[in-house]
């Protein structure tokens, strides 16, 4: 893409001013309203450190432990905030360290811009000290790469990325910047960017097609919508709503669409997937119209493609025409931005209530709690489960918590029983899977939303991919609020061993630090519960406190998370235990 040309807004009062490359890029950001980056300094970078300075009143920069974390405290930020996440690292292995989160960030759609320093321009392809091709390397796992190499290239290139990045579907852009374009003095200018040559975001909607898809949804006798975060990117939240209340169709969401509608509207019957609930997966395979919203028929979502909701005809609105027909065959594809969609839709939707069909779901959800969440989150036993600490955590909270989940048996647990009453409440990895996530990422939200409790929910072995983030909690005072879960097993990992391997448990046990020490070594208040009461108490101590707060929570070593839907299976083959 380096070739495109972009259009950029007319600016009757441009201003030039003769500075380096490192200072053009502190103008840059501050030009595209950046007021926060997260970032690891080195050699390659060090010309724009010592910018940032110079502009500490205007421009913060959090200092991660690792470059890693950098890039998940971004994408919190930018998740919770709806604004580009920016981080920055030097050249070599700081920049190899983003990867990563770049590859999170591109399947997940969050928009981030990543800067990194590179060696000078006469020793690019040399082997020099701490260079390596981060624009090969980052290629397959960004929406656009870019390395300049002159100073003069910074201002168009910088407002190029931060449109790619926030436009259309959202991805990360990586920036590569050499130490001389970085040294060296132009000319400076800025415009943003508005629109690149043979780039097309926002594909037009087509009448035809929203009226085809109409027709289908008004004279469906089954019809069930599934959303993803399509709805929340495209800020659709209240077309949404007023769909599935105008229309009377049955809505269920994927991991990443959860939040955008209440988990107790009468007509949000639950989450879909390997671990979603029992009603929405079994009944995909007895509807007669799907509507998929904003989502990408991930394989976790499907199951088995071939036995994937054959029987329905098939409606999917989706603004990326490269997932139109790219896993499951779409009979009316519409592709737009789902607020315009949705909203052109709503007027030839005809009132409906569909009373029998959501009785249906109505006794799968009974039979589901009955055998599932009845034990998950109202135990009898004497051992902790991880179910009952969300729901605890729900009402010390009054539902109205960000929830930041780490990748496991607690992510889950966490977003079957996490419930919400806003959007852009629940974050986590969800096509990358990325073990590590949660501690920058809830460091992240709680500084894109201060004005609202951060709780992340973590497992013990994610947690130690990462715990050196606790020092930018301890540094900055950042409240957050921390919930390990621990059952001393890579969980998720010990489960499939248990019910797919003859319970061959390799590699997958723990043998942990003390947490508590550890919290307290960075000065954050820390608490260890392994029973009812004092988890309860524990829960409602953290929720109140205004500080950051870690609380470890002994769960039960071999609890497994249900219904599953085994890989490779069909929806329709959930198992409840």
């Amino acid at each position: 893409m380096e070739t495109l040309k972009m259009k950029t807004e007319e600016n009757p009062k441009k201003t030039k001013m003769k500075i380096s490359g490192a200072e053009a890029i502190i103008h840059c950001l501050l030009a595209e309203g950046v007021d926060l980056l997260y970032g690891y300094p080195g050699g390659a970078i060090m010309p724009v450190y010592d910018e940032l300075y110079k502009f500490q009143d205007k421009l913060t920069h959090i200092l991660t432990r690792h470059e890693q974390g950098a890039t998940h405290a971004a994408q919190g930020y930018a998740r919770v905030s709806g604004r580009v996440g920016v981080a920055m690292a030097t050249s070599g292995p700081g920049a190899t360290n983003l990867v990563t989160g770049l590859a999170d960030a591109q399947i997940d759609s969050t928009p981030m811009v990543c800067i990194t320093g590179q060696v000078t321009r006469h020793l690019l392809g040399s082997d020099a000290f701490q260079e390596t091709d981060i624009i090969g390397i980052s290629t397959p796992v960004t929406k656009w790469n870019y390395q300049i190499t002159e100073a003069s290239e910074i201002p168009e290139i910088m407002a190029k990325a931060f449109y790619i990045a926030k436009s259309g579907r959202p991805g990360p852009v990586l920036v590569d910047i050499t130490k001389n374009a970085q040294i060296d003095e132009f000319e400076f200018s800025y415009e943003k960017c508005t629109a690149v040559r043979s780039y097309n975001p926002v594909p037009k909607p087509k009448v035809k097609q929203i009226e085809a898809a109409a027709e289908l949804i008004n004279n469906a006798k089954k019809p069930l919508i599934v959303w993803g975060q399509g709805v929340i990117l495209g800020k659709a939240e209240e077309e949404l709503k007023a769909l599935v209340e105008k229309s009377g169709v049955p809505a269920a969401w994927t991991i990443m669409g959860a939040s955008a509608l209440d988990n107790e509207h009468p007509l949000n019957v639950g989450m879909v997937g390997m671990h979603g609930n029992y009603g929405p997966n079994v009944l995909t395979n007895e509807c007669d119209v799907l509507i998929a919203i904003g989502m990408r028929f991930d394989d976790r979502v499907t199951g088995n493609l071939d036995t994937y909701a054959k029987q329905a005809k098939v409606i999917h609105f989706e603004i990326d025409k490269a997932e139109i027909n790219k896993n499951v065959h779409a009979d009316v594809p519409v592709l737009g931005n789902s607020k315009e969609t949705l909203g052109m839709l709503l007027p030839l939707i005809k009132e409906n209530k569909h009373e029998a069909w959501h009785n249906e779901f109505k006794e799968k959800y009974k039979v589901e709690f009955d055998q599932v969440i009845k034990n998950d989150i109202q135990p009898t036993k004497e051992g902790l489960t991880m179910g009952e600490v969300i729901e605890q955590i729900n009402i010390e909270s009054e539902q109205k918590a960000v929830i930041v989940t780490d990748v496991g048996q607690h992510q889950m647990i966490g977003c079957r029983y996490a419930k919400f009453k806003q959007s852009k409440s629940n974050i986590t990895s969800g096509g990358l899977g990325t073990m590590g996530f949660a501690l920058p990422a809830a460091i992240g939200a709680k500084m894109g939303a201060m004005d609202r409790e951060v709780v992340a929910i973590i497992g013990d072995g994610g947690y130690q991919m990462t715990i050196q983030e606790l020092g930018v909690i301890f540094q900055h005072n950042v409240p957050v609020k921390i919930v390990v879960l621990n059952n001393e097993h890579l969980g998720m990992v010990r489960q499939w061993q248990e019910l797919f391997f003859d319970r061959r448990y390799a590699s997958t046990v723990m043998t942990n630090p003390d947490f508590v020490k550890i919290a307290e070594g960075y000065s954050i208040e820390a608490k260890r519960v392994s029973t009812r009461e004092d988890m309860k108490a524990a829960v409602k101590e953290m929720m109140a406190s205004e500080n950051p707060y870690f609380l470890e929570v002994k769960v039960e070593q071999e609890d497994n998370v249900f219904p599953m839907i085994p890989s490779g299976a069909s929806v329709s083959e959930v198992r409840l235990k």
